[in-house]
């Protein structure tokens, strides 16, 4: 694995890590009504600066036309099988196109692939302050799926199902750090709670679509990775 893939990723953990310092301090530090400081913004800026040093990652990779043009097609293509599932509460049949992506053509393209699905589709589902963890959050599993030998159906499915749970997570540590008052480990679990189904029928739905087109689907995606000989990054 290269230096700078450990790296990303000790940062990520690290900055998602972050997000839970409200739960070992008193509730007061982070009153509102008694500090100028803004929880939300911060980790906001934090989440930003993550997505950055990604895209930054992607540009030091030199990729070729031929990579960039078909990481475009494939977060067009994802974006355009999220929209209609929009209306189905936790479906987001997108994730497992993000997790072939990743697997077939190399974590960097799968994280691209993903912001791409977060950025896209919330032209047509709303842009706001949550696209730039969605963007975070599908792209995390698109790079990390880069690392994981999916060479078993078994294995798909299980990717699929723990990465419903890491977007419902991320975006779960966005609505309580930004929402939420007070910052503390019962509000923290509450937000989780409340939250569980939803993210549980997004890891099952990444289970049975990975079940049922995983396979096929990186069968196809190799097929054009050798045909057009693009690398993996």
């Amino acid at each position: 694995m290269k230096k700078s893939y450990i790296i990303l990723c000790l940062v990520s953990v690290l900055g998602l890590f972050s997000f839970l310092i409200p739960v070992f301090l008193p509730d007061s530090v982070f009153d509102p009504s008694s500090s100028a400081f803004s929880w939300g913004l911060f980790v906001s800026t934090v989440m930003f600066l993550g997505v950055a040093a990604f895209l930054l990652e992607f540009e030091r990779s030199n990729v070729g036309s031929k990579e960039i043009g078909f990481i475009a097609v494939l977060g067009a293509v994802s974006a355009a099988l999220r929209v209609p599932f929009a209306v189905v509460p936790g479906m987001q049949p997108s994730t497992f196109l993000i997790i072939c992506s990743g697997y077939v053509f190399g974590p960097v393209a799968g994280f691209m692939v993903g912001a791409l699905t977060a950025l896209l589709s919330n032209i047509f589902l709303g842009m706001g302050p949550w696209t730039l963890y969605q963007v975070f959050a599908w792209g995390f599993i698109g790079f990390v799926s880069g690392f994981v030998n999916l060479n078993r159906r078994w294995k798909l499915v299980l990717t699929g199902f723990f990465g419903g749970y890491l977007f419902g997570g991320i975006m779960n540590l966005w609505f309580w750090s930004a929402f939420i008052y007070p910052l503390n480990l019962n509000t923290f679990l509450a937000v989780n709670v409340n939250s569980f189904w939803f993210d549980s029928l997004h890891a099952v739905g990444n289970g049975v679509f990975l079940w049922v087109f995983g396979p096929k689907t990186i069968k196809i995606f190799k097929r054009y990775r050798n045909r057009f000989h693009i690398e993996q990054i």
